[in-house]
């Protein structure tokens, strides 16, 4: 039987490649985005837009869309990365990534949550930029903190779903060539979002909580 895979943010990047790689192993997903993109909409898969998950009556409207399907896999993939430094701290953009990359996975994972079932897995989309041992460059404020708040919202909801058999992934999909780099990146989505679905693959309840690098290695907090 199929699983269902539920990914935020895929109408493009990361989200869009592992929405078509998803449905290429014969899975049913459903993806959600503010708005379609073309090469979204021509995968065959459920697109429910008009999204924004920073809005909660839009979290509400996905939840009442998918209501009565399991969501064997939640991937909150959808986030922001700006540029703040020392000599340009804007603290607008700030707010929003905190509430693109922190409280909305959060949002998003317990309005699906009743329908998780035992054996269901949730991913989240970090970054090795939220580690604090691996900061030697600074800057990027505003990513670094929201990533590492994401990581121990992650470990918490670890912790937590563990009694319910849902493992976390807390996952860095590696230096992507996507819009969000500008296409600077060391890898493409297609490989990213290939070693993403392997790491999903082997999350269990004895590795849940720990933080990922797409190729394998574990990260340090």
């Amino acid at each position: 039987m199929s699983q269902h895979i539920v990914i935020t943010g895929a109408n493009r990047g990361i989200g869009l490649e592992l929405a078509r790689q998803w449905k290429d192993r014969g899975e049913r997903v459903t993806a959600l985005c503010r708005t379609a993109s073309d090469e979204l909409n021509e995968l065959g898969v459920n697109v429910i837009e008009g999204i924004d998950i920073t809005n909660d009556s839009d979290i509400a409207r996905a939840r009442e869309s998918l209501s009565g399907e399991p969501v064997d896999i939640l991937y909150n993939n959808a986030g922001l990365l700006t540029d703040e430094n020392l000599n340009d701290m804007n603290w607008d953009r700030i707010r929003t990534q905190f509430e693109i990359n922190t409280l909305a996975p959060l949002k998003v994972t317990l309005a699906l949550l009743d329908q998780i079932p035992k054996g269901g897995k949730v991913a989240l989309m970090t970054s090795r930029m939220g580690s604090i041992a691996d900061n030697d460059s600074g800057g990027r404020y505003g990513y670094r903190m929201t990533k590492a708040a994401l990581n121990a919202a992650g470990k918490s909801l670890a912790v937590d779903l563990k009694p319910r058999g849902i493992a976390v992934g807390i996952l860095h999909p590696g230096y992507v060539k996507t819009a969000m780099t500008g296409y600077t990146g060391h890898i493409t989505p297609d490989v990213a979002a290939e070693r993403l679905i392997q790491r999903v693959d082997e999350l269990n309840l004895d590795n849940t909580g720990t933080f990922w690098h797409s190729d394998g290695s574990e990260l340090p907090w």
